[in-house]
C-alpha cells in the first residue's frame, strides 16, 4: 500500500477532528486516526468506509460495556465483500491472471507498463502473457473499471488495496511458480 502525501495526510486530520466535536460521545485518539489513513490508503471512499465500521463497532462494544476496539482484519474482510467482490466478479479467469500479475509487480499501486506485465507474467505463470494481450486485456479492463489507462503506455489499478485484495483472493484461486 502506498503512503498518503503529508499534504493530503494534514488534510484528512483535519476532516476527521471536525467530525469529532463536542456533540459526538465517541471520538478517535490520533492512533486510531493514523491507523484508517494508512488502511484506508487516503482513499475518500474508503476513510468514510473505515470510521463508519470503527465507529458503529465501537458502538456496540460500548453499549456491552467493552474497550472500544476495532479488528481491523474484520474491516478489511468487510471491504473485501461490500466493496471489492462485485468488482473482481466482472473479470474473466484470465484478466484475474493479468490482474494478479500486475498485483505482483513492486510498483502495483502507482503506474505499470505492458512490457512490466508481460516481464511479471514470465516469472509467474505457466502460460505467460504476450504484449497484444496483455495490451488488449488492459483495454478491456479500463472499459469495465477495474483499470485506468493514465498516459501514453501508462496504466494504473482504478482504486487503491484493489493490489491487497487480489492477492489475499488469488492465493486460493491461480497456481504461481513463485510468489
Amino acid at each position: 500500500m502506498g503512503a498518503v502525501p503529508n499534504r493530503r495526510r494534514s488534510r484528512i486530520l483535519v476532516f476527521l477532528r471536525e467530525l469529532t466535536n463536542e456533540k459526538c460521545a465517541i471520538s478517535f485518539s490520533e492512533s486510531t486516526v493514523n491507523s484508517i489513513i494508512e488502511r484506508s490508503a487516503g482513499y475518500p471512499y474508503f476513510i468514510q468506509f473505515f470510521c463508519r465500521e470503527v465507529f458503529d463497532v465501537w458502538i456496540a462494544k460500548i453499549q456491552r460495556g467493552e474497550v472500544p476496539s476495532a479488528p481491523m482484519k474484520d474491516i478489511i474482510r468487510k471491504l473485501d465483500a461490500d466493496f471489492f467482490h462485485g468488482r473482481w466478479a466482472r473479470a474473466t479467469d484470465r484478466q484475474r491472471e493479468l490482474l494478479l500479475v500486475v498485483s505482483l509487480l513492486p510498483n502495483a499501486d502507482t503506474e505499470f507498463t505492458v512490457q512490466e506485465v508481460v516481464g511479471s507474467s514470465q516469472t509467474a505463470l505457466d502460460k505467460p502473457f504476450k504484449p497484444s494481450h496483455v495490451s488488449q486485456m488492459l483495454s478491456s479492463l479500463a472499459d469495465s473499471g477495474l483499470v485506468y489507462k493514465n498516459r501514453h503506455g501508462k496504466y494504473s489499478l482504478a482504486v487503491p488495496l484493489l493490489a491487497e485484495f487480489i492477492l489475499r483472493q488469488t492465493t486460493q484461486e491461480t497456481t504461481l511458480k513463485a510468489l
